[in-house]
């Protein structure tokens, strides 16, 4: 979805503070998700941010660049259609559920696997892999293993949810895949706003499906819940996001890639620190095994074309 050079000629203190608010705002969108899922449905929820952010966005377009910037072709809007679909109905939605019976550190390190599953694909449909990058996917597995069987057999944590969530990386990496590869809006913002709206309306009709309209009980929202929604919103989707396709265009690629693995390290501190979720000695050595997984695999990757694949690893 980003194809732009990086451009050098921007103020090195305004690409570290795009970096800043994408390191902080995604690593904390999984805490945000745990305070919603307490007393709102997870997929009704999830429905209502993406289509509320895609909204915002097609407004900001339309107010920034005309109504021009909206008319999308058929294939623009069924590309961003099966991406959307992929990343935030199997994605997002997939976390909005697990995050119900994990802890949101957990599940941050589960979905830091993404850029691995992507790697999977990429060998899948014939595609050269630098060799290196081997090594970082069978260590990044390795350090899901070492997250989700201690915790599953002690019955600790729910393994289905757990699964989920694994569930939610591959769906991730399937959208980032094939993002590449079809027809999607030129303009990153539309390409994103399109995608929103559309996922954003696959979730609700889920939820739909499943009867989550029975667990609505607006009394029983908890403030709390509502200002994680409407952070989720404004920040997880418009603001964060506009920061990272605009860092993509200002920065290498490989520097922007910090953030698949610094995210899952201020998602284990937020949700210890506010949520007081136990960080054992499994969640240690998994995020450890993890965080360095995957900065072999950018690093390996770092000097090839689709290098952008490996990195859109944020599913919260």
């Amino acid at each position: 979805m980003h194809s732009a050079q990086p451009n050098r000629l921007a103020p090195e203190w305004q690409v570290w503070a795009a970096l800043l608010i994408v390191y902080v705002v995604w690593g904390s969108t999984y805490l945000a998700i745990r305070v919603v899922d307490e007393t709102m449905p997870p997929l009704l929820a999830a429905g209502a941010r993406h289509v509320s952010a895609g909204v915002i966005i097609f407004a900001l377009l339309m107010v920034t660049k005309g109504p021009r910037a909206l008319r999308l072709s058929r294939a623009e809007w069924l590309g961003a259609a099966f991406v959307g679909l992929a990343l935030l109905l199997g994605g997002n939605g997939l976390v909005m559920l697990g995050e119900r019976d994990v802890p949101s550190g957990l599940a941050a390190l589960i979905i830091a696997v993404v850029p691995l599953f992507v790697v999977v694909l990429r060998r899948v449909f014939g595609e050269r892999v630098a060799s290196g990058t081997y090594v970082g996917v069978f260590g990044g597995f390795v350090g899901m293993a070492v997250l989700i069987v201690p915790h599953g057999i002690s019955g600790e944590t729910n393994v289905l949810a757990m699964l989920m969530l694994v569930g939610a990386s591959f769906s991730w990496a399937i959208g980032t895949f094939f993002s590449k590869r079809l027809t999607l809006p030129r303009d990153p913002l539309a390409s994103t706003g399109a995608q929103m709206l559309v996922g954003g309306i696959g979730l609700a009709v889920v939820g739909t499906l499943a009867g989550e309209w029975g667990l609505v009980q607006v009394d029983h929202f908890s403030t709390d819940s509502v200002l994680a929604l409407l952070y989720l919103i404004v920040f997880g989707s418009v603001i964060a996001y506009t920061a990272y396709t605009w860092v993509l265009q200002h920065a290498s690629v490989s520097r922007v890639s910090t953030y698949a693995y610094v995210n899952p390290v201020v998602a284990i501190v937020l949700g210890a620190a506010i949520l007081n979720e136990t960080v054992d000695i499994w969640i240690v050595v998994g995020a450890v095994i993890i965080v360095i997984a995957v900065a072999l695999v950018i690093r390996a990757e770092a000097n090839r074309a689709p290098t952008e694949e490996i990195i859109e690893a944020e599913a919260g």
